[in-house]
């Protein structure tokens, strides 16, 4: 027999939500499986039934209220911005347009020049600038209208960014839309979406202040440091942004299905998803860094040598004093040689580029072949996300190649940097999908089967009085 002091020890965290699996909901088979198993912290047996079953008060995976999926929707929708932004601004670099406003002033910078007096004022402003005393001497007004609308476009839809996220931002807390634990997460985004707004004017003004680039020996361009830290932000904040929505929708589903999600629950505890789960944290930690190196041969334009390929010129690596390239070490000691030649050598960080883009590849390749061969234990829409990652990387590294074999065309390397983007997106969605779920959501799904155990219990249980009743009779 199952007492109600036995069942309260019953079910763990960890385990109690596989009980409930789909198609097994009968009231003999959860009795008997929460008989054997311990409790959450906090349960309390049902009484009037045979034996007992756990129930819970926690009314969301927080503790406290559920968000709601239009919070989600915004998140979602508000990356695609991000995506968009990161495209543009790689049109933007690839169009050498980046230096062309010398100013930052986030409110009435919103408005371009109005009129031709303001258009030569903007002008003259630039012609002070390195860029277009060393570069762009001959350019005319409309050619300088070109960059300058490339980059106040850019600058534009970064402020729209900043509107379409906190302004519902702080209407969704206000009414109470977001639970307290989304809530922080919204709060470290906005703080991170400021952070890059700071950092976009900080990578410019190293392309417009002449002691640094003296201090660099570069021409009129950016830090590759900093366009890359400015990139690598917003990578972080497109992410965070996928990831929460992507945790409101899933929790919230399962919530909705507690049976499918317990299910579900029982196949992402099963210790053959283990050895994929951490290769899934792997695969987006290498195509993010890869993505990253890339960003280092754009700030560099290290993609415009050996524009060949798989070798590098007629060999398969470049000769080692090119690589180590002693004129890149600015200590006497030169004991900066090898990280300054790693960063700061365009030869070298292209062969950097070339090594990530290659472990990558056969990383995502690796992956694919162990889901192959794993299929029966993974989820279907875990298999479908694998197959798409196999499709996106071969794809990723086939605009790769072409785009140095053919002397990086615009529309091309932009394609090739929005191919990178989706390929982190793919392997957080691979890695989202395989996380397993929060000890709260757990609690809550056990608390709603235990609430349909009891109702059904209860129902049987009138039921069978009522038929007692007729037969007395």
């Amino acid at each position: 027999m199952c007492s109600p002091k036995t069942l309260s020890a019953g079910l763990s965290s960890n385990q109690g939500s596989s009980l409930f699996t789909a198609g097994n909901l009968s009231n003999k088979s959860i009795l008997a499986g929460a008989c054997a198993k311990r409790s959450f912290t906090g349960a309390r047996p049902l009484k009037g039934i045979a034996g007992s079953v756990p129930e819970f008060t926690t009314t969301s995976g927080d503790g406290a209220r559920k968000t709601a999926n239009s919070v989600a929707y915004w998140l979602i929708g508000t990356s695609g911005l991000v995506f968009g932004i990161v495209v543009l601004g790689g049109l933007t670099r690839l169009t050498e347009s980046g230096l062309s406003i010398t100013e930052w002033k986030p409110v009435t910078g919103s408005l371009p020049p109005m009129n031709q007096q303001e258009w030569e004022e903007e002008f003259t402003k630039y012609k002070d600038s390195p860029e277009f005393k060393q570069l762009n001497s001959h350019i005319d007004m409309d050619e300088f209208k070109f960059i300058f609308f490339m980059e106040w476009i850019h600058r534009l839809w970064g402020r729209a960014i900043g509107v379409v996220f906190i302004a519902p931002a702080v209407y969704f807390a206000m009414r109470k839309r977001t639970s307290p634990q989304v809530n922080k997460r919204i709060f470290g985004l906005c703080a991170l979406l400021g952070l890059q707004g700071f950092l976009g004017w900080w990578m410019v003004k190293s392309g417009l202040d002449q002691e640094q680039l003296e201090a660099r020996k570069s021409k009129p361009t950016v830090s590759q440091y900093r366009l890359t830290t400015h990139l690598g932000a917003a990578f972080l904040l497109y992410l965070g942004m996928l990831w929460t929505g992507f945790d409101i929708l899933k929790e919230n589903k399962w919530m909705k299905k507690p049976i499918d999600a317990s299910a579900l629950f029982k196949k992402l505890d099963s210790p053959m998803l283990r050895p994929l789960r951490k290769l899934s944290t792997a695969l987006l930690v290498i195509s993010f860094v890869t993505a990253m190196s890339g960003g280092m041969v754009a700030g560099l334009d290290a993609g415009w040598i050996y524009n060949t390929w798989p070798k590098m010129g007629e060999t398969w690596f470049p000769p080692k004093r090119e690589l180590m390239d002693s004129n890149f070490a600015r200590r006497e000691d030169q004991k900066d040689l090898w990280w300054r030649n790693l960063l700061e050598n365009p030869t070298t960080v292209q062969l950097v580029h070339r090594t990530f883009a290659t472990v990558a590849f056969f990383a995502v390749f690796g992956v694919h072949m162990y889901a192959v061969k794993k299929k029966p234990f993974i989820p279907k829409n875990v298999q479908m996300s694998i197959h798409t990652l196999m499709g996106i990387v071969t794809l990723q590294v086939g605009l790769g190649i072409f785009t140095l074999l053919w002397l990086v065309p615009v529309h091309l390397a932009s394609t090739h940097q929005a191919g990178a983007l989706a390929l982190v997106t793919s392997s957080l969605i691979l890695m989202n999908q395989l996380r397993r779920p929060r000890a709260g959501i757990r609690n809550v799904i056990n608390s709603t089967l235990a609430k349909e155990l009891k109702r059904s219990t209860q129902q049987a249980g009138t039921k069978i009085m009522s038929e007692t009743a007729k037969l007395a009779k």
